[in-house]
């Protein structure tokens, strides 16, 4: 039985952040000592972002007469609002972004109603609260009152990929689920001023955003563009655990991201798509001899930053345009945490992307967990 992830569908906040104007921002903060602003000017200028997007209108340079929580304006200084505060606008803005995000996934796959939903798995790292968003997605888009709900909470930039998982599993159990996955992260609602180098990168990197698609065993209708969901893996890397982590501290969630992360993935990334090729002859082969660019047409990389992207084109023999997709996500959206492989999956059915051909996703978090997808395009 063929299951299939439909409706692709992404939605950003309406607050765009123009990296350069962001890096001087950081860069002009007080206390940041003459080490910070290199590292500052270095991380901003190499990341491969253009533009990201936010849900704090406050941190644009547009004159505001509302008293600042996270930037001051008259004096050019990010301010340290508490755990509280920033997740009190959590649960507002996520709330928002959830809910548009189900409705355009629902009305972008022909055939299906709110009411034919059966389940509901939302996914986020950047925020907590009850009734969660699982809940809210079910209240505002009219879903029957007895469907399913799980939320996948604090796993990180790959969770959107076990999400799909669970999707399918839940299909492969009851051919007559229709399943809505919608994944929210509002990172830059913990992004601060510090001379850490882990922090630092991290600002220049996070971003708001989110995903969403319906996964379902229904056929998809004539012209319809989506996925075929093949199989899924899943692995955790044998060192790596302390270099990507995310905990709650008293002025927000912290981020330790260290530069070590591309040289892990590096080292790990053969190893951790052999399981997901390895029913495959053909494709366990090409991994093997590095012609994995041949075998599989197109790459959803997770764009956790451009270095990422570039030790995963290198190890992998991939083509610059193989690339593209994720490349142009990190761009124009920088890293939005477990929604931004959606975006990747998003440009990759735009793109002439024909029908038949194989696609390789992959996102790496904490622990360090390598998880990763493969999908047939349909349409």
């Amino acid at each position: 039985m063929a299951v299939t992830l439909r409706g692709v569908s992404t939605v950003v906040p309406s607050t765009v952040l123009v990296q350069d104007e962001v890096r001087d921002v950081f860069a002009a903060q007080p206390g940041l000592n003459r080490l910070g602003q290199r590292i500052v000017s270095t991380s901003f200028n190499v990341s491969g972002i253009e533009r990201r997007h936010s849900v704090l209108e406050e941190l644009t340079l547009r004159p505001r007469e509302q008293t600042p929580v996270f930037f001051d304006q008259a004096s050019g200084e990010l301010l340290l609002p508490g755990t509280k505060a920033r997740n009190e606008i959590y649960a507002r803005e996520a709330t928002r972004l959830y809910v548009e995000a189900g409705r355009a996934a629902i009305e972008a796959t022909p055939g299906i109603e709110a009411s034919d939903v059966t389940h509901v798995i939302t996914v986020s790292c950047t925020g907590f609260y009850a009734p969660g968003p699982d809940f809210m997605v079910a209240r505002d888009l009219g879903l029957d009152a007895g469907v399913e709900r799980y939320h996948l909470g604090f796993m990180g930039c790959y969770a959107s990929i076990p999400a799909l998982r669970v999707a399918r599993q839940l299909c492969l159990a009851d051919a007559s689920a229709v399943v809505l996955v919608v994944s929210v992260e509002l990172c830059t609602l913990h992004l601060r001023s510090s001379n850490d180098p882990d922090t630092i990168v991290a600002s220049s990197l996070f971003a708001d955003g989110a995903g969403a698609g319906i996964v379902t065993a229904r056929a998809p209708e004539p012209g319809e563009r989506a996925f075929e969901l093949d199989r899924f893996a899943t692995r955790i890397t044998p060192v790596g655990e302390g270099d990507m982590a995310w905990k709650i501290g008293d002025h927000g969630f912290e981020m330790v991201l260290s530069n070590a992360v591309p040289a892990i993935i590096d080292e790990h990334i053969t190893g951790a798509l052999e399981p997901l090729f390895a029913h495959d002859d053909a494709l366990a082969a090409a991994l093997a001899d590095d012609t994995s660019s041949d075998a599989i047409e197109h790459w959803a990389i997770h764009p956790g930053g451009r270095s990422i992207l570039d030790k995963v084109e290198a190890r992998l023999v991939l083509t610059e345009e193989q690339l593209v997709p994720a490349r142009e996500t990190l761009r124009d959206f920088g890293n939005m945490s477990s929604a931004t492989v959606l975006f990747v999956l998003r440009n990759i059915l735009d793109s002439d992307a024909a029908d038949g051909e194989r696609v390789a996703a992959m996102a790496f978090g904490p622990g360090l967990t390598v998880e990763s997808a493969l999908m047939t395009v349909r349409g």
